[in-house]
């Protein structure tokens, strides 16, 4: 059991840990959707490939969409229009492109399925290990040159990093999962105006995700959808029980 389980909590932990802070700063920009619609754009140029190429240029494709999803965030974020409205038509024309392309492939559904939330109870090794190189690549990227920038470059340079994140993390997990580990834990944290508020997100991150799996095994359940699954559940009800504290007080 512990072996089957040792990979799919490491890839867990390391990608709480990269998604928390990317999470806790789409919070405070107030962009909640922004994964969302470049993860679907990077599972729109997996489809493609998938749909058109045989999964040939699988990983050019779907970083070039994410990309391209990221620029155009990027450039609206200094224009002045309802940048939440322009996120939402991003998903949706990534998303309704999906079914499009997949429309008339025989694999078209289950590759669907595995976008949003991947089995990752039997993620191979070497995947983990090429992901945790790149996410380390990106963590230096976010420590060393990002506070060094500043207007459109810093947004797209942010949100350029934040679209390679997204395309290793969809092809690992699915835009489901890659959703509520940005979001959830630096909600959470934020929820109860942790002082810590990137370590309170690590450790509810890892909380519910090393939860999931271990119950997804036990009772024979899709492991991505039981990690959404239990950190979507545990994130309203600490939200809910925060927000009614503070209205106590």
């Amino acid at each position: 059991m512990i072996d089957i389980l040792l990979i799919p909590i490491a890839l867990v932990v390391v990608l709480v840990m990269l998604h928390a802070y990317f999470g806790i700063e789409i919070l405070k920009r107030g962009i909640i959707f922004t994964d969302l619609a470049i993860a679907q754009f990077a599972a729109l140029g997996s489809s493609i490939s998938l749909g058109y190429f045989h999964e040939e240029y699988f990983y050019p494709l779907t970083l070039s969409f994410a990309l391209l999803c990221a620029f155009l965030i990027a450039f609206a974020s200094t224009r002045k229009l309802h940048l939440e409205a322009f996120i939402g038509i991003l998903y949706i024309l990534g998303a309704s492109g999906i079914m499009m392309v997949l429309s008339h492939s025989s694999e078209g559904m289950e590759h669907f399925k595995s976008l949003l939330a991947s089995d990752i109870l039997f993620t191979p090794l070497h995947d983990v290990l090429q992901s945790t190189i790149i996410y380390a690549f990106i963590a230096m990227a976010l420590y060393f040159v990002y506070p060094k920038l500043n207007g459109f470059f810093r947004e797209l340079f942010f949100f350029s990093l934040l679209a390679i994140t997204v395309t290793s993390s969809v092809s690992l997990a699915g835009v489901f999962v890659v959703f509520v580990l940005l979001i959830a834990p630096p909600f959470v944290s934020m929820s109860l105006n942790a002082k810590r508020p990137l370590l309170v997100s690590f450790l509810f991150g890892w909380f519910f995700s090393i939860g999931a799996i271990v119950i997804s095994y036990f009772y024979d359940l899709p492991t991505g959808y039981s990690i959404v699954f239990m950190g979507a559940l545990l994130t309203v009800a600490i939200v809910m029980m925060a927000s009614r504290s503070e209205k106590k007080k």
